[in-house]
């Protein structure tokens, strides 16, 4: 007879006998391990190293998502497991997906449902998947989920950069609700959900009324074979909309684009974001701009570039309010090592609206610009 590695690993772990799974084998599977057989573990451990040139650089750092507490230094950025069943072709499939959050990362992603978060861990994603034969097919999502807007990954080995975009900053994260995903046909997909807020912690609900909930879309477009070169490019288009805290509802929209180019390894992106109403803040509102640059020299050396301006108007963002802020980065990715993704990262931001924004000490920033030289591993299993 033969067994299976999820098998052996339970025998391992002295959770089972072998003579017992060889005596149940000869019979027939068991239906536990038949549903297990289907379940994929997967997932990460990305760290990092910070240095930012000068001294008293950890006050204020520059306000955007996954920077704080990490200057001058060596981090653990996040864990995450994965813990899935995909669906499968079936007309009426069934599935399930569980993301879990580990490290300073997962407080500040911030979908625990109790505050302070000082845990290091969070739900990122948990939800049951569905499908029902409607048309070519209708996807459902039952749970918490990934905000359907954004250019960028809260996944970091997903991101052309390692650092995040001031446009990922400013959107929502993780919704707990519904998600109807359909694709209308090869090039075009739509999704439409509804949730409890636009906000990240689970199960949260809105204090103004229980019927009051948030609505969100999406449509991503392919572009087909007729359009040469740009053939396979992504335009996409995004809005999320509802409680997100204070008096008012807070709306955001996105454009993104993915466009191939006539030279081979070359791509460009760019992303527009909006938010009204920022934390349900009244004429808190942001808008960012984004341009990416890719270029693939060879199988393992990829170079990547991102400008992008962020102006923003009465919003607070990890303590830092109003002002414009100018940035670039660039990234050099080499993958040396098997299933290890390696960066080397340069990134400055500058306040494009007068005064300090960063360093000093709190409360009083005392530069207009903070330089960060990093290094990025993710070991990907």
């Amino acid at each position: 007879m033969r067994v299976n590695k999820w098998t052996w690993g339970l025998a391992t772990a002295g959770l089972v006998s072998l003579p017992t799974l060889v005596a149940q084998g000869e019979e027939k599977a068991s239906p536990i391990l038949t549903a297990l057989s289907s379940t994929t573990i997967s997932g990460y451990v990305d760290v990092s190293a910070h240095w930012n040139p000068g001294s008293d650089n950890a006050a204020n750092p520059a306000p955007y998502m996954y920077n704080q507490g990490k200057s001058d230094g060596f981090n653990l950025d996040k864990v995450k497991l994965r813990i899935d069943r995909p669906l499968d072709e079936a007309q009426w499939s069934a599935g399930y997906r569980a993301d879990l959050l580990f490290g300073p990362d997962a407080n500040i992603f911030a979908s625990q449902s109790t505050f302070p978060v000082t845990a290091d861990f969070a739900i990122q994603q948990a939800y049951v998947a569905l499908r029902a034969p409607v048309g070519n097919g209708l996807d459902l999502k039952l749970g918490v989920f990934d905000s359907v807007i954004g250019y960028e990954s809260h996944d970091s080995g997903n991101n052309p950069n390692y650092t995040r975009s001031y446009g990922t900053t400013i959107e929502p994260h993780t919704h707990t609700g519904l998600l109807a995903t359909y694709q209308v046909f090869d090039s075009l997909g739509i999704a439409v959900g509804i949730a409890n807020t636009l906000i990240s912690p689970i199960n949260s609900r809105s204090p103004r009324a229980e019927s009051q909930k948030t609505y969100m879309g999406s449509a991503a477009f392919t572009l087909p074979e007729a359009t040469g070169f740009l053939s396979g490019s992504t335009v996409y288009a995004g809005f999320v909309e509802g409680f997100g805290g204070g008096t008012d509802d807070q709306a955001n929209f996105y454009v993104g684009a993915t466009l191939n180019t006539p030279v081979a390894g070359i791509k460009f992106g760019g992303a527009f974001d909006y938010v009204g109403d920022f934390g349900g803040v009244p004429d808190a509102d942001a808008r960012t701009y984004a341009v990416y640059a890719s270029f693939a020299a060879t199988e393992k050396l990829n170079l990547h570039a991102r400008i992008e301006y962020a102006d923003i108007d009465n919003v607070t963002l990890f303590g830092t309010t109003g002002g414009d802020i100018f940035a670039m980065t660039g990234t050099l990715e080499y993958d040396l090592w098997r299933n290890v993704l390696s960066r080397l990262e340069a990134r400055w931001d500058h306040a494009a609206q007068g005064g300090d924004r960063f360093g000093g000490s709190p409360g009083a920033p005392n530069r207009k610009n903070e330089f960060l030289l990093a290094a990025n591993l993710i070991y990907k299993f």
